[in-house]
């Protein structure tokens, strides 16, 4: 933690700062913890607090190895702690809207999903904290920013049964890739692809996906999955107009979706039922993510559901 920082966010509105969490959530006694501290923090950080409060968030990613975000989620249920996970893309007007004609089977068969996330990210970026691009702490493009589009993708095309992927560090002086590409084989015969980079120049491209099935070709596009670009079904409905105008244009890349996801949890604690985000959702991604890694370098294609063996990710 660094004082000048929490003090420079908590003066302004009046209110105490601390450095330790664990001393904060004893002294304040919260109903919700929101952890929005460097990734590799965020495993650690969450199981320290999880006996001491009711409902805890974690932002992406929940943690960097597989074995600590099982720590988080076991360490969570045995305290009786809500566990959460951001991934606020999910909830973006277009996604919703994809999401829901998937359920409704008018995709068909699927055929083909596609992330293309094209962001610039400098050295600066990387230079203002001591964890950023580093294998211990962070990850690299694909652990920190394509982290959201690799969920999207697998919760819309299905769990992944392999991946092959490569990864190379192009323009930034870090330890982690600033370039990467996946293929992956969904279970249900559809194949996937991951285009990621933080070295586009001069300015950020585009943060979409592309989903085709033999009766429908949708792609959501602008630099945060947030414009509905393509919308074409063989078997058109009085719905597709209404979707076709799904766009919403946020200030940055976060987007708006956090606000939807944090009245989703809200939502969750009101009614009882079970998140869209919890921790065995969340882990998903990671291991997908961590598979990603594996592949890249070892060579092979990798099966899901395996056990890392060469991924420095979480461990430097």
């Amino acid at each position: 933690m660094i004082p000048e920082r929490a003090q420079a966010s908590a003066a302004p509105l009046g209110i105490p700062f601390y450095t330790d969490a664990l001393e904060m959530i004893q002294q304040e006694k919260p109903d919700i913890a929101s952890i929005l501290t460097g990734s590799g923090s965020h495993p650690r950080i969450g199981a320290q607090l999880a006996p001491h409060v009711p409902v805890l968030v974690v932002e992406k990613p929940m943690a960097l190895t597989l074995a600590d975000a099982d720590n988080l989620i076991e360490t969570c249920e045995r305290a009786g702690t809500r566990l959460f996970v951001v991934k606020q893309n999910r909830f973006n007007p277009a996604i919703r809207k994809l999401r829901q004609a998937i359920d409704q089977g008018r995709f068909g068969k699927m055929v083909m999903g596609t992330v293309r996330i094209r962001w610039t990210r400098s050295q600066d970026y990387y230079d203002q904290d001591a964890w950023r691009g580093t294998w211990k702490e962070d990850g690299g493009v694909f652990t920190n920013q394509a982290s959201h589009h690799i969920d999207l993708l697998q919760w819309l095309m299905g769990p992944v049964e392999s991946v092959k992927a490569y990864v190379a560090t192009r323009l930034l002086d870090i330890e982690v890739e600033d370039t990467g590409v996946a293929v992956l084989k969904f279970h249900n015969g559809a194949l996937g692809v991951v285009e990621a980079t933080t070295a586009t120049r001069p300015v950020d491209l585009e943060g979409s996906i592309s989903i085709l099935g033999e009766k429908a070709s949708v792609v959501v596009g602008g630099f945060s999955v947030n414009r509905m670009v393509t919308w074409n079904f063989t078997e058109p409905t009085n719905e597709d107009e209404e979707a076709k105008k799904a766009i919403t244009d946020p200030p940055n890349v976060y987007g708006f979706g956090h606000q939807a996801f944090y009245q989703d949890v809200l939502d969750c604690l009101e009614s009882g039922r079970r998140p869209m985000l919890d921790g065995l959702e969340g882990r998903k991604s990671l291991e997908i993510i961590n598979a990603i890694y594996e592949s890249a370098f070892t060579g092979r294609e990798v099966r899901l559901q395996y056990v890392p063996e060469g991924v420095p990710l979480g461990r430097g």
